[in-house]
């Protein structure tokens, strides 16, 4: 019988800066379970009189990687929880969190492939979750990373996407900048569309398991567009959240 989920302590032991406005807090866990790659954490923050701001996080480290989660935060101008946590925390302090939650956008490696993985800004962090897995799991899977950012510096996990990307085995990564370009700039320089998802599509391995994850409309245009170019809607999942890219 699976225990129900509980609100607990965690410990930040680090943080890392992704980008100007992403960062990666490393929480130490006294009641750990494994994840999914996928899944999500509930961040709670209660002040002194009461009131309490609660927030969902997806998960970038995997599975494999046991006793402490990365929740990947984007600062949000107006966010109460990111602002806490990108302007008041420091290591070692408590943060009280309930997880793993999420059993529809999740990926293990006895799922299979190939997999189309599809994000704009920080929705590239459960996809992230994803590709680490697949790391460790040493499977092999074909996967193709398509990843929508406004601007060089604000491409998530850039260094280590560039790594996984030059191993032997490693998923192709396709970049798109919507905004500005740096000089010599090879990838996409526009919004993701139906003419870049057929490319994608061409150059990957047919009927591909499909995870999408950004603002809404990337999500419902990368979608559309997708069983408009036959991918069938049953191998397309898809997570959205608020405006960011």
């Amino acid at each position: 019988m699976v225990e129900p989920l509980v609100w607990q302590i965690g410990t930040l032991r680090a943080r890392h800066e992704e980008t100007p406005r992403v960062t990666t807090f490393t929480l130490s866990l006294p009641a750990w379970r494994p994840h999914r790659a996928g899944q999500h954490y509930d961040v709670r923050l209660t002040a002194e009189d009461g009131y309490q701001a609660q927030r969902s996080y997806s998960i970038a480290s995997p599975p494999s990687r046991s006793g402490e989660i990365d929740l990947g935060i984007e600062r949000i101008d107006d966010g109460e929880v990111s602002a806490y946590f990108h302007q008041v925390l420091v290591e070692g302090d408590l943060v009280e969190v309930r997880g793993p939650i999420g059993g529809y956008f999740v990926w293990e490696p006895a799922d299979g492939g190939p997999l189309l993985l599809i994000g704009g800004g920080s929705g590239v962090v459960p996809l992230m979750a994803m590709l680490r897995e697949r790391a460790t799991a040493n499977g092999g899977i074909p996967t193709t990373l398509l990843n929508s950012s406004r601007t060089i510096d604000e491409v998530i996990y850039r260094q280590e996407l560039d790594v996984l990307a030059s191993s032997a085995d490693g998923p192709h990564v396709v970049q798109t900048l919507t905004r500005e370009q740096p000089s010599g700039w090879t990838g996409y320089g526009r919004r993701i569309d139906e003419p870049m998802l057929a490319e994608v599509l061409a150059g990957s391995h047919a009927d591909p398991l499909v995870y999408i994850c950004g603002p809404t409309l990337l999500v419902e245009a990368a979608a559309t567009a997708l069983t408009n170019l036959g991918v069938a809607p049953a191998r397309i999942r898809t997570e959205r959240f608020g405006p960011t890219t």
